[in-house]
């Protein structure tokens, strides 16, 4: 009798939610975004050039705001696209 309750508590393996990713910035201790280093801010971006939601890239609030500027300043000097190319 007892067991059968048990089973019906558990949460169904289907509905586990994966791991909350960790921020990339606060694990590698940098503490400044850089708008030219583009290799690190293409990461960020989604294959149609979209920037990542903070719960995609994992970011903490301060790196997003930081990286979403850095990218922004990218794009303004033309480093990196506003949209994908066809």
């Amino acid at each position: 009798m007892g067991g059968r309750d048990r089973d019906r508590d558990r949460r169904p393996s289907r509905f586990r939610r994966p791991r909350r990713r960790v921020c990339m910035y606060c694990v590698d201790k940098i503490t400044h975004v850089d708008y030219k280093n583009i290799d690190q801010l293409r990461n960020f971006l989604t294959d149609r050039a979209k920037i990542q939601a903070r719960r995609q890239s994992g970011c903490c609030a301060k790196h997003q705001r930081a990286m979403t500027r850095a990218v922004k300043r990218a794009r303004e000097i033309a480093l990196l696209p506003f949209v994908a190319g066809s």
